[in-house]
């Protein structure tokens, strides 16, 4: 693997967001330094590269920071246009569309299964598996639309839009295991299945994305530390 200049990534490997950028990364041939940060105690070297945020994924691109996972990919894409596949399409419109649903997955998809993963009741939980399974059926139809009845949504190899969709199914399956609920099923969601399988058996998926245990063992690290503030809160009252 190769790079120009001076390249880090700051990040956190369940993340979908870190993940994403890693498979461009990985898609660009590119070597980097990746730094894994724990956010519940945040370095100083995180802070400083995103004082507004605070977040993971941070490039960092002979000293200069790149932040948001989708700029960033777009950034690699447009930097080391020479080496590796094109991650974005190059017919405007297309490109447009791309964004579009990348937008709305990062949107609708994620706010959906965090809010299942915070959620205290079976009310709660049902009510968010409905809107995950409402934007998985608009996907589908998404997928139908733009695949042109080939095997990723680019076309015949992932593309800006797998990037942005494939990056979230680590924690699809990680619920799956937790709740038991299927989102992806050959009944409703069949060609949205069959991608994932795909998908999955990328070079870049295979090369990056995490054990479903690691994803688990931080979803639950997560509520645990959710339970304990809202019950230092209680106290405090």
């Amino acid at each position: 693997m190769a790079a120009e200049g001076d390249l880090k990534l700051l990040g956190l490997s369940v993340s979908p967001f870190v993940v994403r950028v890693r498979m461009a990364l990985h898609m660009k041939g590119l070597s980097y330094e990746y730094i894994e940060q724990d956010l519940f105690n945040k370095s100083e070297l995180l802070l400083k590269s995103n004082p507004v945020e605070k977040k993971v994924p941070v490039l960092i691109h002979d000293g200069k920071t790149i932040l948001d996972s989708s700029a960033i990919v777009q950034y690699i894409d447009e930097v080391w246009a020479a080496m590796g596949p094109s991650i974005l399409p190059v017919d405007p419109n297309e490109r447009a569309t791309a964004r579009f649903w990348a937008a709305y997955v990062d949107d609708k998809l994620f706010s959906a299964y965090v809010g299942i993963n915070k959620a205290t009741t079976e009310v709660e939980r049902e009510e968010k598996v409905s809107e995950m399974l409402a934007v998985l059926e608009q996907l589908e139809e998404a997928f139908a639309k733009n695949s042109n009845g080939k095997a990723f949504f680019a076309g015949d190899s992932i593309g800006y839009l797998d990037l942005a969709v494939g990056c979230h199914l680590l924690w699809l399956k990680a619920q799956h295991k937790m709740f038991g609920v299927v989102f992806l099923d050959a009944g409703k969601t069949p060609l949205l299945e069959a991608w994932a399988k795909r998908f999955a058996e990328t070079d870049a998926a295979k090369e990056v994305v995490p054990d479903t245990g690691m994803v688990m063992e931080y979803a639950k690290k997560r509520q645990a530390y959710r339970a304990a503030v809202a019950a230092a809160a209680a106290t405090a009252k």
